[in-house]
Formats: structure tokens, sequence, C-alpha cells
């Protein structure tokens, strides 16, 4: 196995009209991936439903999470975390548009 090593904020884009997602790891039972959203947020009436579970923090920027069945989004800044069960209905609400919200994602089985 080779070691590899980078920085989350190298390569940071300045402008996205997308989010942008690069994976950092990826095993068999394991995924590790940075995200990027600059204002981007899920489509209207779509919902994430993985098979795995999902732990996602915010790293940088603020960001808010709506879980099916809860009343209101969750509000997240730096060093906000959630574990999100498989097959747990969220989808992104909002992302700060006047700056960066990095996110590190992690899935797992």
């Amino acid at each position: 196995m080779r070691i590899k090593g980078g920085n989350l904020f190298a390569g940071l884009p300045s402008a996205l009209s997308a989010e942008q997602l690069d994976v950092l790891l990826a095993t068999p039972n394991l995924k590790i991936e940075r995200i990027v959203s600059h204002g981007q947020t899920s489509p209207e009436g779509f919902w994430y439903d993985q098979d795995d579970n999902e732990w996602v923090m915010v790293v940088a920027g603020a960001a808010s999470v709506l879980i099916e069945g809860e009343a209101e989004p969750r509000q997240m800044k730096a060093g906000d975390h959630l574990n999100i069960p498989a097959h747990t209905r969220h989808r992104v609400a909002w992302t700060d548009p006047s700056q960066p919200t990095i996110w590190l994602a992690v899935h797992y089985k």
C-alpha cells in the first residue's frame, strides 16, 4: 500500500456552477469524500437515500441539512457533524453563497 496525502484546502475552486466532489479514499467498506459547495442545494424534490451510513462534517463555511420528517433543517457551521444512518432520507437545504462550504463525508457499511 502506498502512502498518499494531501490538504483539504488545496485546489479550492474560486467559483462553482455545481458542487465539486473529490474522493480522498475508497475501500470496499469505506469512502471518504471532500465536497465543496458554494450556494448549491439539493434539487427541488430530491432526497438522498443511500445504502451506506454517512458521517458528514462541515469543515469550513455553513450549510443546512433537512432530514425527512423533521420540521426544520439542521443548521451547520464549521466543526458541526452528523451521523446519518443508511436509508435516512435527507437533502441539502442551503449552503453559504458568499463563501465555499467544505464538507468531509465518510460513507461506511
